[in-house]
């Protein structure tokens, strides 16, 4: 259908790559473990978001736009670069929370939290995060194409239906890992301290993949 080809293969290798380890994935875990599953879920809707804004850029040649013009590539390059260090550092200044309406100190720590952020905040903080790095329409830019035959008549068409597959696989994946690690935080019962330093690490982590993304080459085909 549509030129489409290996679908199955397709499926497979999409899951696989969406279980790899990555900033998406660390983002998720941590909102879920700091904040619980929903917040975990509105990161990964926002990266969901994301990824389409990439898969339809890609679908009409904007993608390509990115591969051949390196004034457009280090453009998005530097502004996606720029967010995800803003984010790393937010993460890294991360402060513990008293709650001023419990009169007893013991109490009072016990509840110190990281300062939580509200759920359309997260969501825009995984959209942006995703949407303005130029590796993932570069990415389906490169993977994509290969299961699409070069007489499809509607390759387009061929392109956005493989992607929408490959973000629901995605989606999948991420509200899963939302739920697991939201209750494995229960769980173990992650103490607010614990869960401060997760926020402030995955926030060093962001910031090396900010200086990651500013230094990268652009790779032309």
């Amino acid at each position: 259908m549509f030129g489409i080809h290996d679908l199955t293969l397709f499926v497979v290798s999409g899951l696989l790559l969406n279980i790899m380890p990555g900033p998406d994935s660390l983002l998720i875990m941590t909102r879920s473990a700091t904040q619980g599953w929903r917040a975990g879920s509105a990161a990964a809707l926002g990266i969901g978001a994301g990824t389409m804004i990439h898969i339809f850029a890609a679908a009409l040649g904007l993608s390509a736009l990115l591969s051949t013009s390196a004034a457009a590539f280090t453009v998005v390059k530097w502004i996606g670069a720029a967010y995800i260090v803003y984010v790393g550092i937010g993460m890294l200044r991360a402060k513990l929370r008293a709650d001023a309406d419990d009169a007893a100190a013991a109490e009072t720590a016990a509840r110190v939290a990281a300062q939580p952020l509200a759920y359309r905040k997260i969501f825009f903080q995984g959209f942006l995060t995703n949407v303005l790095n130029p590796k993932v329409a570069l990415f389906f830019l490169a993977f994509v194409p290969q299961f699409i035959s070069a007489d499809s008549s509607s390759k387009p068409l061929a392109f956005i239906v493989l992607g929408c597959i490959f973000n629901f696989n995605g989606m999948l994946w991420c509200n899963g890992l939302a739920v697991f690690t939201a209750f494995a935080s229960a769980r173990l019962k992650v103490k607010p301290l614990v869960a401060l330093w997760l926020n402030r690490v995955t926030g060093g982590l962001f910031l090396a993949l900010g200086l990651r993304l500013a230094l990268a080459e652009q790779h032309s085909s």
